[in-house]
């Protein structure tokens, strides 16, 4: 037993190297058409869903996945220099949360914000200072 714990926790550690390299290589390989990106300053969450692409997200939930709970500076920093301070919070909530990570949550909100049509026009904006 405690060999095949061995084994699975070894494959499990390749399986999250492999995704830092893609999420890492990708995001490098998409930068600069993100940083172009101009999402509104009053843009909330689902509102900045519409303006990411879908590659981004992804790379997003592979940083997710290959950090573990040491996604959330590394994802706050990332989504800072991006120029998405909208999706700062809730990277950072989603990455603190035990148990989450093998889930795509920004794949699956970006998703929900398509296909259900949401913004953020219920949800009332605090100013940014």
């Amino acid at each position: 037993m405690i060999e095949s714990l061995g084994a699975i926790f070894s494959w499990l550690i390749i399986v999250m190297g492999i995704a830092l390299v893609v999420a890492v290589a990708g995001l490098r390989l998409i930068w600069r058409q993100i940083i172009s990106i101009q999402v509104p300053a009053e843009a909330g969450f689902f509102a900045t869903m519409h303006y990411i692409p879908l590659p981004m997200v992804i790379l997003l939930d592979l940083l997710d996945f290959s950090l573990d709970i040491f996604a959330a500076p590394v994802s706050w920093v990332v989504l800072e220099r991006l120029g998405l301070p909208a999706l700062r919070n809730k990277a950072a909530i989603e990455a603190l949360i035990p148990f989450t990570q093998p889930i795509p949550v920004f794949t699956l909100a970006w998703i929900a914000a398509r296909l259900l049509k949401l913004d953020d026009s219920l949800i009332k904006q605090i100013p940014r200072s």
